[in-house]
């Protein structure tokens, strides 16, 4: 296994894209967006996929890419994950992009989605486990028939690639498709229904082999995201309780609230570990299987533990709609059943490493 600890290169990409969100990605606006019907933020987006071209680190330069590796996506969704910036990355930049990855051909439309100019989303339900089964729709012809649900970010999507019970996996323009709106936990990642009736779709490989990649890779890499708001979580409460006075005392010296600070500590480290590992073994291709797995096993208690000791320890301030907590409560929550749920993947484990239960 290689060094899983942050290069000079991964810190300063770190950051950029934490000064521009610090900047861009305040949680006021996002509250704003929250409440709208446009969560999402266009611009926002348009700044980091094409001025700092992070929707193609996972493209090889020679298909129009930047060449890097999962590490340095993955210190990007850790970033995204703090801010709970509503933008596609996940979906298009890494889910969507991996399924193309695995289809030869996909030249153009790979490189639309790596520039940014193109959003892309996955039409499969955003809790589908990477070895689960995934619905599909039917083909007649070119003509694709049927209905999806649980699609995140397709709202904002120009292009949806979608399984067929052909086999194949089909480009479809988001305009030949009907959009509709799910009630979704986390206000910054909208869910949908895809309603497809004789849409028209260009066959661009293979779904399976495609589908297993992405879900994959997205799973691995939800748990960087996963550390971003645990790691906000965990920080913005202890500068709290250090500000915050009862008896005339920082309420942080209390040594009950220590000890749960400093559990949680603990929690937060060892997710930065095992989620390094999935990045790295990503990136290298070498135990991916059982690092993504383990990864996501670990991810999700921790990262809504934190939130939730984060709302419970800023007390009746926490409780309230204009306290950022409530954005990472809710992303931690959706987070947890995003691509399997922990239980999903600890069983998935047990039959990797041959552990079964007795």
């Amino acid at each position: 296994m290689s060094d899983l600890l942050y290069s000079e290169e991964e810190e300063a990409l770190r950051a950029a894209v934490r000064d521009l969100l610090t900047d861009h990605c305040d949680t006021t606006s996002v509250l704003a967006r929250a409440e709208s019907d446009a969560p999402h933020d266009p611009a926002l987006w348009k700044t980091l996929a094409d001025g700092m071209g992070l929707a193609g680190l996972l493209v090889p330069e020679d298909r129009g890419g930047q060449g890097a590796t999962h590490r340095e996506a993955a210190v990007v969704l850790e970033e995204l994950g703090r801010a709970v910036a509503p933008v596609p990355y996940l979906t298009s930049a890494v889910v969507a992009t991996e399924a193309l990855l695995a289809c030869a051909d996909e030249g153009d439309l790979l490189d639309s989605l790596a520039s940014g100019r193109v959003i892309g989303a996955l039409a499969v339900g955003l809790h589908t486990a990477p070895g689960a089964a995934f619905a599909s729709v039917r083909a007649d012809g070119g003509a694709l028939h049927g209905e999806l649900t649980g699609i995140a970010d397709a709202a904002v999507a120009d292009v949806l690639l979608v399984p067929a019970d052909d086999g194949g996996l089909y480009a479809v323009t988001a305009d030949a498709v009907t959009v509709t709106p799910q009630t979704s936990l986390d206000l910054t990642r909208p869910l949908a229904r895809l309603t497809l009736d004789a849409a028209q779709g260009r066959r661009v490989g293979d779904a399976e082999p495609a589908v297993r990649r992405a879900l994959r890779a997205g799973a691995g890499l939800l748990a960087s995201e996963q550390l971003g708001v645990a790691e906000w979580a965990l920080t913005e409460t202890v500068r709290y309780l250090k500000d915050r006075k009862q008896f005339n005392r920082p309420v942080g010296g209390f040594q009950a609230l220590k000890h749960r600070l400093a559990q949680l500590w603990l929690e937060v480290v060892s997710l930065r570990a095992a989620a390094r590992a999935a990045a790295d073994a990503l990136a290298t291709g070498e135990d991916t299987d059982v690092s993504v797995t383990v990864a996501q096993a670990y991810a999700s208690p921790v990262a809504v533990r934190a939130a939730e000791e984060a709302l419970q320890l800023h007390g009746g301030l926490g409780m309230t709609w204009e306290h950022p907590v409530h954005l990472r409560l809710k992303r931690a929550k959706a987070d947890s059943i995003a691509y399997g749920t922990a239980g999903a993947h600890r069983e998935a484990l047990a039959d990797l490493v041959d552990l079964r239960a007795p």
